[in-house]
């Protein structure tokens, strides 16, 4: 690499640097490399483990107190067993069940907080992104009590979801009492989120890519070893506690050719489509409940009124529903009591959803699309008697492409899917069904059900997670050779004559300073030798404000510009390992780097 040859050649280069500059030269200010892992990573993956441990046992009480709820509400018994109020002898009553819940629920949400309001990811999202992932303390209590009263009187939602934002509220409330800085939080938030999903279905994995597609919004080492850390003991507990066996087992499905192959991406497809408008569903309904003209607080018990009357009629519909995804995808609910089902399920969830009542999404729209699913399938047999279509397959397809479709979170819902099936010949099915739904969805809605929300409120969600442009250029790369410097002997006559040339052919606005040899020992900026009222024969390097900040040649553009923001600095020298001045990176050179990238994906 040749040394740019210096532009400016003035008397009074033999002198000397001033000693009291001689520390610049050893002192100036380099730019941070951070280690992919340090011992602070341990620290939070240590914490990590234990938030794991912590909500893998409040994941098991959660479930246990629904189905305390539920016994109370609807048998007139103490057990927390878990159970189905669909075995109730209420008649009538029943539909008052769901009106109490929501009542408690409202009342909780009005003078407890209002984040409890909702299915909880959302909420945890706009923690992430607007609040430095600090989520109040109270909500570690109020969520879950608040899930167990609504789901245990009959909400048709999943646990998982308070599960998951009680373990991110925990999560949370750990960074807090513990120093941490903003990104170890979102590690923690995302941790105990990724333990909740994990402790209730056995799921490490898609508890990790959940957590990777909706709250960490990236996917670096010293944030996703943490969480899959947490995931892992979660699990761990949770096989300790009820064994190891998949939540929803499925007799060993058949090996799809490549026809079959192409129906369940279309079932994908069609269920991506379905998927959309179950998004916009949602939010009609909650903006109806905008205008209602009560207060907000009994909008749940409201939606309680649909739950219950919708739930008489058709009493699966009440709670959880595991059992329902079951016998869904063991192929026992067929024909009119699918499609019954199916609709039900959607009108009396939807409703409550948005009531604004406390609930989770991923077991009702597992039921909806698994539904669906099998419904399609169920038509596409009887179209095509020979293609070897299997519904239960459809059916497995459907509840995870609606859920890609519904969320955007692709990877998380394909493998979830497997997960709590242990199907491992599904696991290409599920891919293109996910894919597919995944793409339709992106074509016809801008936002999922859980960014619609933060939209409206003008909060942008990250959609696509890409490695730091910046991050893989060098400063060596796209620094100015053509770099005007002074000799440290050089006097404020000499330094202003020659700026007022015209023909020096600049560009920047900030000249280094050098020694003898050629190495940066600061920067002075052209407006203080235009403005300053020294003397003439004050030397240039008498002009120097501030330590040096330098950058090097393998240093990325990236790290770079991290420090020119630590600095407060706008152009940075770039030097040799000896402090030797070899040209200058400014802002326009950053600027010059993004027009790069966006010139190569024909921006």
């Amino acid at each position: 690499m040749t040394e740019p040859d210096p532009i400016l050649n003035l008397p009074g280069d033999g002198i000397p640097v001033a000693p009291s500059l001689e520390g610049a030269l050893e002192n100036a200010r380099i730019p941070s490399v951070g280690a992919v892992i340090d011992g602070r990573v341990a620290f939070i993956s240590l914490l990590a483990m234990g938030l794991g441990l912590l909500v893998g046992f409040i994941a098991e009480f959660l479930i246990r107190l629904i189905g305390l709820v539920t016994n109370l509400a609807f048998h007139h018994r103490i057990s927390m067993e878990f159970a189905s109020p669909a075995g109730h002898h209420l008649g009538l009553w029943v539909i008052l069940v769901p009106v109490l819940g929501g009542l408690l629920v409202g009342f909780m949400a009005r003078f407890g907080s209002t984040a409890i309001r909702g299915h909880g990811i959302p909420e945890a999202m706009e923690q992430v992104l607007l609040n430095q992932s600090r989520i109040p303390a109270r909500i570690t209590i109020l969520k879950p009590l608040s899930a167990a009263i609504a789901i245990g009187t009959g909400g048709p939602f999943g646990a998982e979801g308070p599960i998951i934002a009680t373990g991110g509220a925990l999560g949370s409330l750990v960074g807090q009492f513990i120093p941490t800085h903003a990104l170890e939080r979102k590690t923690l938030l995302a941790a105990g989120a990724a333990a909740g999903m994990a402790a209730t279905f056995g799921s490490p994995v898609s508890a990790v890519l959940l957590a990777v597609e909706l709250l960490l919004f990236e996917m670096r080492p010293r944030s996703i070893i943490p969480v899959t850390l947490a995931a892992v003991v979660a699990t761990g507990v949770r096989f300790s506690l009820v064994g190891i066996k998949p939540i929803f087992p499925m007799a060993t499905l058949a090996t799809p050719n490549g026809t079959t192959l192409g129906m369940y991406i279309l079932v994908g497809a069609l269920v991506g489509v379905a998927s959309v408008y179950v998004t916009k569903a949602v939010y009609w309904i909650e903006d109806a409940f905008e205008h209602l003209p009560v207060h907000w607080m009994w909008w749940p018990a409201i939606g309680g009124l649909a739950v219950g009357a919708i739930g008489y009629f058709v009493p699966r519909t009440l709670g959880v529903g595991y059992d329902n995804i079951q016998s869904i995808l063991s192929a026992d609910l067929i024909g009119t009591t699918l499609l019954v089902l199916c609709l039900a399920k959607f009108i009396s969830w939807s409703i409550a959803l948005g009531s604004g009542t406390s609930g989770g999404t991923l077991a009702p729209l597992f039921t909806i699309g698994g539904a669906l699913g099998a419904l399609i399938g169920g038509i596409l047999m009887k179209l095509l008697p020979h293609a070897g279509i299997d519904p239960r397959m459809c059916a497995l397809v459907g509840m995870a492409a609606i859920f890609a479709g519904a969320s955007r979170a692709m990877l998380a819902s394909a493998v979830f899917a497997f997960e709590i099936t242990l199907q491992p010949i599904g696991l290409m099915p599920l891919l293109g069904g996910c894919a597919a739904a995944y793409m339709i969805s992106a074509l016809m809605m801008r936002h999922s059900i859980m960014t619609e929300k933060l939209a409206r409120r003008g909060v942008r969600v990250p959609a696509e997670y890409t490695a730091d442009h910046l991050d893989q250029l060098l400063v060596k790369d796209f620094a100015s050779r053509n770099v005007a410097f002074f000799q440290a002997g050089t006097t404020l006559a000499e330094a202003r004559s020659w700026l007022s040339s015209q023909a020096n052919g600049v560009t920047h606005q900030g000249f280094p300073v050098v020694d003898l040899e050629g190495r940066a020992i600061g920067m002075v900026m052209a407006r203080e030798l235009t403005r300053s009222g020294k003397p003439d024969s004050t030397l240039v390097s008498d002009l120097i404000l501030r330590p040096l900040a330098v950058a090097f040649e393998g240093t990325s553009l990236r790290e770079a510009a991290d420090h020119m923001i630590r600095e407060g600095v706008g152009r940075l020298p770039m030097v040799d390992e000896n402090r030797r001045l070899l040209g200058i990176l400014t802002r326009s050179n950053l600027l010059e780097a993004h027009t790069a990238r966006l010139e190569s994906v024909g921006g």
